[in-house]
């Protein structure tokens, strides 16, 4: 019953994981005559030594997972909590926040791209709203306002997802609980430091790590709307793999910038293992 699983796996995982690994120790191109050389070390050394866009791709990456993991993860909570209360149209809410979910994340790029335009929505918005006071600027073609603009579109598409990941932890929280805490005399803030976050704890672990992995892996926003610029302030871990192993063919050089990325996010989905795990 699982092989024709473990045969997906093997082939379209396993693999291309070992492919990769073999291809970072040498200079293979993706279309050459000459056979792939062994060169030990020399992809990993040029990418923190010689290639400036690695590096900011590195920072760039680390950036955007610090301000999208804890803003993301905080206002999916604030979200759930909301869509969990017992009200009229909370479906309808629950939908509406869930719909960005499932709608392809390149449609989403592509109108979030004309948005940001100078002559775009966004800032049509800012000069109603201020009176004509405030002119926006042209969000993706500014190297202090790119990355940003990506990252309230990340937020914004993926919080749905995750609002629906605490809400079924909010549920699975006993409601003899909080008529405890009530009888106690707990306001709204106690119930939720006592008795919800104790509650969803399990929960937090989840989606902390799955945000962070998504966070790190950011690609298709970069590719469809500003393809790393402007001056590589949005290029990412993942897109220069991309550009280095595909676009410009030097594949065992991408192969080396995958898995220096394979190592990041499994040293820190394991860090944040070990900081949330349970304690005696």
């Amino acid at each position: 019953m699982v092989a024709p699983a473990t045969l997906l796996l093997l082939l379209f995982l396993v693999v291309p994981v070992l492919l990769a690994f073999g291809l970072s120790f040498t200079n293979a191109r993706l279309i050459s005559p000459n056979p792939p050389r062994f060169v030990g070390l020399d992809n990993f050394v040029r990418a923190f030594t010689s290639d400036p866009t690695f590096v900011r791709s590195l920072v760039n990456t680390f950036v955007f997972a610090a301000v999208v993991v804890p803003l993301q993860s905080g206002l999916a909570l604030l979200m759930a909590i909301l869509v969990n209360q017992k009200l009229r149209f909370v479906t309808w809410f629950r939908v509406v926040y869930f719909i960005p979910v499932v709608t392809s994340i390149v449609v989403i790029s592509i109108l979030w791209d004309f948005m940001y335009q100078r002559d775009g929505l966004v800032n049509s918005i800012l000069d109603t709203l201020t009176f004509g006071a405030v002119q926006g600027t042209n969000w993706l073609g500014n190297t202090s306002t790119a990355l940003p603009a990506i990252i309230v579109l990340s937020i914004w598409q993926a919080v749905g997802f995750h609002m629906i990941i605490w809400l079924s932890g909010l549920q699975t929280i006993p409601e003899e609980l909080y008529e405890a805490a009530r009888m106690d005399g707990a306001n709204a803030w106690q119930q939720f430091k006592d008795v919800t976050w104790p509650g969803l704890r399990s929960t937090m672990v989840f989606i902390l790590v799955t945000i962070t992995i998504q966070a790190l892996g950011l690609f298709v926003q970069i590719d469809v709307m500003t393809q790393g610029g402007p001056r590589d302030s949005t290029t990412t871990l993942v897109y220069h793999a991309v550009q280095q192993g595909y676009r410009r063919q030097e594949t065992g050089y991408g192969a080396a910038i995958s898995l220096i990325f394979f190592v990041i996010v499994l040293v820190i989905a394991l860090v944040q293992r070990w900081l949330t795990r349970e304690k005696d």
